[in-house]
């Protein structure tokens, strides 16, 4: 998967992880919501697969969560 094809996907991405996580964790993803995902991952970045770039997201939302707890 290219990064333009991440780009499009990512809103799809945070509903994704919004489905399977906790309320009190709702304001991070909304906050992640509105990052702009271009700032994310370079023109030339790919990933393997979908499990791949929704991993990736999966740990910047982790990274957020215990950034947010610290």
């Amino acid at each position: 998967m290219e990064a333009i094809e991440f780009i499009h996907n990512y809103q799809s991405y945070i509903e994704t992880i919004k489905q399977v996580t906790k309320d009190e964790y709702l304001p991070i993803l909304l906050e992640m919501g509105k990052l702009d995902p271009h700032d994310l991952v370079k023109p030339e970045s790919w990933f393997a697969d979908e499990n791949s770039a929704l991993g990736f997201v999966y740990r910047l939302f982790i990274k957020e969560v215990k950034k947010s707890e610290e």
